[in-house]
């Protein structure tokens, strides 16, 4: 079966909303939970368009929450495949939010998300590779490959931790107090 490819550009999407008091957390900004859910059907739908398949949310990898939203800005998501692999893919997103009296618009959230795609049984099925056009996607690239790799050295470091240090240094260095109870 021949490989296919698509542009970058082909499987953006870009979703804007008002924010309503009805969004608010309990400080009076825009729930970060709200966003989340914004965020993750944004991910699906850029990486269904890109598949054209149905997707799933595989990890969240990196979710910055960089300005508090306010209520009334219109915000607005954009979303781009940055890195293609065989069934999977990383989408990134950029959050920001404009005051629609002012104009002032703020870089509010970076988020990337890896998301699979599924045939109707669940099963994983190949996605398009990815035709980069611009500096712009390969360095997105490039980020995304750099993420995954770390990704990959946490999670075999996870598997091989010893206790190394010791209890007196994890109570000076931390504020931590061991009380084990046996």
């Amino acid at each position: 079966m021949a490989i296919t490819f698509k542009t970058v550009a082909e499987s953006e999407v870009t979703i804007s909303e008002l924010m309503l008091p009805s969004h608010t957390n309990f400080s009076g900004k825009i729930h970060g939970g709200y966003i989340l859910s914004l965020l993750d059907q944004i991910a699906f739908a850029c990486a269904s368009k890109h598949s054209g398949a149905y997707c799933v949310t595989a990890s969240v990898d990196t979710v910055d929450f960089l300005m508090p939203i306010e209520v009334g800005e219109l915000v607005t998501m954009k979303a781009s495949i940055n890195f293609a692999g065989n069934s999977s893919m990383i989408v990134g997103i950029r959050v920001e939010a404009e005051n629609i009296q002012t104009g002032a618009v703020k870089h509010c959230n970076s988020s990337y998300f890896t998301m699979v795609a599924k045939d109707d049984n669940g099963k994983n099925v190949n996605v398009p590779g990815l035709i980069i056009r611009s500096e712009k996607e390969l360095h997105r690239i490039h980020k995304s490959i750099k993420r995954m790799e770390l990704r990959k050295e946490r999670q075999a470091h996870a598997s091989t931790v010893h206790l190394t240090t010791s209890t007196a240094d994890i109570s000076k260095k931390y504020k931590i107090k061991i009380d084990l109870i046996a």
